[in-house]
């Protein structure tokens, strides 16, 4: 009698081209999705010897009252991630596909805490990613605040010479650089550079955003743990957060991703940030591990 396991059932999803394999590990799923490691999960997102995303998202029993179900967010390198709003959108589209949502708004418990899923009139989600906490302690950051202090401006001495950039953290760390042409073939090399330098303790997503008006912004994000993804919603919260902060959008932004539109929104400066996009179902599939 083989002792081969099952075969390890899985949805590919997408949100604006940030891309997924989404694994149903609940109590009354499939028992092979009930163990993770880092190793399991760089496999599966290999994308010439596994199935291939950026991120891998497990979905859980809930363990916070009032929350659908928890997930946890693996990254392409096996790291764990705490924030993902594409996925998150996901999620919800998943829920609905399964017939485990109905028209009001609905919370799922992620790494970095509940996260409230709106569906729109024109079959979008809308996500409160909760607060942008600009604290040092908080994204985690070391370098020293230049003026104005209340801008969170930072000053990171590098290869491309001395730049400048803002940092909050999403529930994962984050930082922005303002660049004049977001076509900027540095932008991969400085992302990766950014990324995994010493003054981010845990890393970070290197968002780079070209402002085109107070009301629109193209973006591009280098990940941790993933690199260049054609979106990453919580790097646009993140983006617009900053750039409000130093006064340079409006409280509502249109984020041009390589992959698709989000729409951010952060009506208070002290509230949550609100991020409305696009997910897609691609198809479903197993895998022999």
């Amino acid at each position: 009698m083989s002792s081969r396991p099952a075969p390890l059932q899985f949805h590919k999803m997408h949100g604006a081209g940030n891309d997924f394999v989404l694994i149903d590990a609940r109590a009354n799923a499939h028992s092979g999705a009930q163990v993770f490691d880092p190793r399991r999960a760089s496999r599966i997102a290999d994308r010439h010897l596994g199935v291939g995303c950026d991120q891998i998202l497990v979905l859980r029993d809930a363990r916070r009252a009032g929350c659908r179900l928890r997930y946890e967010i693996w990254n392409a390198d096996g790291s764990p991630a705490g924030q993902c709003g594409n996925g998150a959108r996901c999620v919800g589209l998943y829920l609905e596909l399964s017939g485990e949502t109905d028209a009001g708004p609905f919370t799922l418990e992620s790494p970095a805490g509940p996260v409230t899923l709106t569906r729109c009139a024109d079959g979008e989600y809308e996500v409160a990613m909760g607060e942008p906490d600009f604290r040092p302690e908080a994204v985690p950051l070391s370098l020293p605040m230049t003026l104005p202090a209340r801008a969170g401006r930072y000053r990171l001495d590098s290869p491309w010479g001395p730049l400048e950039l803002g940092a909050v953290s999403m529930g994962n760390p984050h930082a922005l650089l303002p660049v004049d042409d977001i076509g900027d073939p540095r932008i991969p090399e400085m992302g990766a550079w950014i990324g995994t330098h010493a003054a981010f303790p845990a890393g970070c997503n290197a968002g780079f955003a070209q402002v085109l008006g107070p009301e629109t912004i193209r973006l591009r994000v280098v990940e941790r743990g993933a690199g260049e993804t054609l979106a990453c919603g919580s790097g646009a919260c993140a983006a617009v957060a900053i750039l409000r902060r130093w006064g340079r959008v409006g409280d509502t932004v249109d984020v041009l991703l390589p992959g698709g539109l989000l729409v951010i929104k952060w009506p208070e400066a002290d509230g949550p940030v609100a991020m409305k996009g696009p997910a897609e179902h691609v198809f479903r599939g197993s895998m022999n591990e």
